[in-house]
Order: C-alpha cells, then structure tokens, then sequence
C-alpha cells in the first residue's frame, strides 16, 4: 500500500513548536515526512486557494509552488486570533469528507472563545469555577463581580494562549490594573472564583489531560511555585507526567465531559481536582512539551491514519464531533 499524502497545515508564525513535533510523529508512522502549508495562504486575502475536487480537496498554493489533493489533513497550531478566518477551510473539509480531525468552526470558537466555553459547561453540567463575563465594566460593577465571586479571582481574556494577560486578583488595586489592561486592549474578559488549587506546600496545581475520540491518551500535573502566576509550563510550572490509568477517575471523566462540550474530537483540558474537580478550559490546539511525541503526538496522527484506512475500505472519512447547537452568547454583566 502507497503511502498517504498528509498535508500539514499550520501558522509558522507561532512560536510553540508543534507542527514540528507532529511532522517528526508523522515521519516516525509513515517513513516520510508530511507536506508543510502556510495556513496564511488558505486565509481570507491569501494567494492560495482550496477548492473541490473528484478526489477530495485540492490545495493550490502558488506561493509554496504546491499543487495538490492530499489523502490526511492535519490542520494544527493555530494561534487563536487566527482560528477564525480559517472556518471556510474547515467547512470545505467536512464537505468533501476529507480525512481531518480539525472539526468544524463552531467547536474551535467554543473552545478558543472562553465566555462561550463557560456556557457550554453551564449547559453540560460541566464542573467549573463561578465565572462573569465583563465588557468594560465601570469601577463599581467590576468591584461588585469580585465581591461576588469572594474576593478572590483570577480574569483572563475572552481570547488569549499560554496565560498571557492574566491576573490573580485579590484586592481593589489588582483589579483596577486589570480593568484597564482589558480595556486598553479593547476585550473582554473573565472572571472566576478562584479555585483554591495548591498544594499543602503552597504551590499552584492543575492537570492538563489530552482526549482523543473520548479518551484519555496522556496527562500531567503542572506544579507552579509561585501561586500568583498562571499554572502554565510556559509561565514557569513544572510539568510532571502521568500515565492514563494513574489519573485520579474524576478527572478523566470530567476531561471526556468538557471535551465533548464543546464539540472537539481532539483537546488538552485543564482542570483542578478541587472543589469535586473543575474545569478551567479546553484547548483546541494544546502544545507538546518534551517526552509527547510518543505519547500524544503520535497517537494524534495514528487516528487520522487509522480513519484514512477505514475510509478506504469503503467506511465514512473521518468527521468532526456533531455540535448539538450553535454557540451559545455570552451574557454580559
């Protein structure tokens, strides 16, 4: 058997590394490395262009001087104030039953989009923390969201990567600084009680579990010494690894739950085990870190192999998650 033509798409302007990461999963699967594609030239304005064909896609990039109709499309890190001019190029995928795991528009924004997310969870029953979407709010309706919430909360944008741009925020001051950082940039934002999730040493923790087609492939506890600063291994936090089968049971489920919330076949779901486990939000696109090419890269790119064999012995190419309804609004305070 011939070896599938995989198209890998992704924005070289990210600095995370992942499309490398599944490039070597691909080689290490297939003996040959997979086509690269500037997912610049697929967006609105860009010269390349996706457009039907008898076999599929066909991917016409001029630029790249590429011409062709790839079996596998892979379409990862996409930084997520780039996810949205890419929804055509997720509908033509799905319309042409091409072999992708990148679900439709609809579940990467419900995802990428953390008021909508929050929704999704009010709507599921999925555990989280007691969150209010703020649009410019004036001084008083931003203290009260904060008396509200107990006085100690963490705000966060309603699009944002890494934990950039957000606060721990216990008092008047912090709260005025994020006010105005928001406001500054012209978004809006979140916040949330805050979950309590330290050790008994004072560090911050959380979990970072990937789900695959509703299970659990890998996991890692993220340890952050300093309990003001967001719980991401880019802001500092030591990853610790962890096999499936020793990941506490609640927090597998509750993974498999917000996954599916939000319509992803694929995701890295963040989550605390306090409070009876929460959830604070599920990544489209989640970075690998050292030792996951094994353990999550190449079991991501084996399920696209293994739904490109299915479709060509005559089973249905591999689809998106069904969304069982449109994203929800948010509902400003």
């Amino acid at each position: 058997m011939s070896r599938p033509c995989i198209a890998l798409i992704s924005d070289p302007t990210s600095s995370e590394g992942c499309a490398d990461v599944l490039a070597q999963a691909v080689d290490l699967l297939t003996g040959a490395p997979p086509v690269r594609v500037d997912s610049r030239h697929l967006a609105p304005g860009g010269s390349g262009r996706a457009v039907p064909d008898p076999d599929g896609l066909r991917l016409v990039l001029p630029e790249e001087g590429l011409d062709l109709v790839p079996d596998i499309v892979v379409l990862y890190e996409i930084p997520p104030h780039r996810r949205s001019p890419l929804a055509p190029l997720q509908l033509l995928l799905a319309q042409r039953d091409a072999v992708t795991l990148a679900a439709l528009p609809d579940a990467w924004r419900a995802a990428t989009e953390k008021n909508l997310t929050v929704e999704r969870f009010r709507r599921d029953g999925v555990g989280h923390m007691e969150t209010l979407v703020l649009s410019r709010p004036s001084p008083e309706d931003a203290a009260a969201a904060l008396d509200k919430l107990g006085g100690d909360a963490w705000a966060r944008p309603v699009v944002g990567t890494g934990g950039d741009d957000t606060f721990h925020i216990t008092g008047p001051d912090a709260l005025h600084r994020a006010a105005d950082h928001y406001a500054h940039r012209g978004t809006d934002w979140l916040l949330s009680r805050d979950a309590g999730n330290t050790t008994t040493g004072g560090a911050r923790h959380q979990f970072r579990v990937f789900v695959l087609h509703g299970r659990v492939v890998h996991a890692r506890e993220h340890i952050q010494p300093s309990p003001d600063t967001p719980c991401n291994t880019c802001q500092g936090a030591v990853p610790v690894h962890i096999a499936p089968p020793d990941l506490d049971p609640r927090l597998t489920e509750l993974a498999v739950a917000a996954t599916a919330s939000v319509g992803l076949p694929f995701a890295g779901v963040d989550l605390a085990v306090e409070n009876g486990g929460v959830v604070f939000e599920v990544n489209v696109q989640p970075a690998f870190v050292d030792g996951e090419l094994h353990t999550v890269a190449v079991p991501y790119i084996q399920a696209h192999l293994d739904a490109h064999a299915h479709a060509r012995r005559g089973g249905p190419a591999a689809r998106p998650a069904p969304l069982r309804d449109p994203s929800l609004n948010p509902d400003p305070m």
